[in-house]
């Protein structure tokens, strides 16, 4: 069943286009509705509050009704939005220069009653840290790892909506991943002990730029024999692997009703103006 607001199942964003370019008016409606949890969830993570980002889909999605018809498909729609949504967030920030940033919470996940209540208290304790620890990233390398990590864009697609180049976009990345990770391992587990000197590579470091495919062949396989031998290293490895893997699996948050009846009256109205 869809959510509140949701476009019916097995809307695709390239027939949505094609189908409004033909001159069907309700696939725009659809299509712009169809990025709707996402777009809100990005704007919660990087904005801060609910109100803020209800304000920057609102913003989003009505910017992007005026200029659908001149939209030329030179990068996908999601890139496109979420460039949208960033500046709309940035225009924020600016205006409230100087006050403290708080992020609002993750959404909590729905209880699996295949799960024990220690581990479904377990999954509530990661996403709160999970929250703290993306509260803690300098702004630049948080907005990389959540267009990157968690609404899963390449890493052109998240470069070209921050506006730098792929090589500074990694860079922002691979700071920003080992800084959550960091402070993920702070909150969930036991300091990890100090390697030896010079006894283990920059490994996580590695691990990361593996993920961006900058490792060649030679490098990763010296890496996997690095890390069949050091348990520290492999503890650290698949501590990234796993705040990466909390990252993605952070569910959508639930667009409020009110707002998604509001949305869909204005962008009506939009596309029809």
């Amino acid at each position: 069943m869809s959510a509140p607001g949701s476009p019916p199942a097995g809307d695709d964003e390239a027939a949505l286009l094609a189908s409004f370019r033909a001159g069907e008016q309700g696939s725009a409606e659809r299509l712009l509705l169809l990025h709707q949890p996402r777009l809100y969830r990005f704007a919660l993570r990087l904005c801060g509050t609910p109100d803020d980002a209800a304000d920057v889909l609102q913003d989003s999605l009505l910017a992007a009704a005026r200029a659908l018809r001149s939209f030329r498909g030179e990068a996908s729609l999601s890139t496109w939005l979420f460039t949208i949504a960033r500046r709309a967030c940035l225009r924020k920030r600016r205006r409230r220069a100087g006050e403290p940033e708080a992020l609002e919470p993750l959404p909590e996940a729905v209880a699996d009653r295949r799960r024990s209540p220690e581990e479904d208290a377990a999954a509530a304790e990661l996403a709160r840290a999970l929250e703290e620890a993306l509260a803690e990233l300098d702004p630049l390398q948080r907005e990389a790892l959540l267009l990157r990590d968690v609404e899963g864009l390449s890493t052109e697609e998240a470069a070209r909506v921050v506006g730098v180049g792929e090589r500074a976009l990694k860079s922002r990345l691979h700071r920003g991943r080992l800084a959550l990770r960091a402070a993920l391992a702070s909150r969930l587990g036991p300091p990890e002990a100090p390697p030896a000197s010079g006894a283990c590579p920059d490994v996580v470091r590695l691990f990361s730029r593996s993920l961006e495919g900058e490792v060649s062949p030679a490098v990763c396989a010296r890496m996997e024999r690095h890390l069949a031998r050091c348990r520290r290293c492999t503890s650290v490895c698949e501590s990234l692997r796993r705040t990466l893997a909390a990252c993605r699996a952070a569910p959508l948050p639930a667009v409020p009703e009110g707002l998604v009846a509001a949305l869909r009256r204005d962008v009506r109205r939009m596309l029809a103006g």
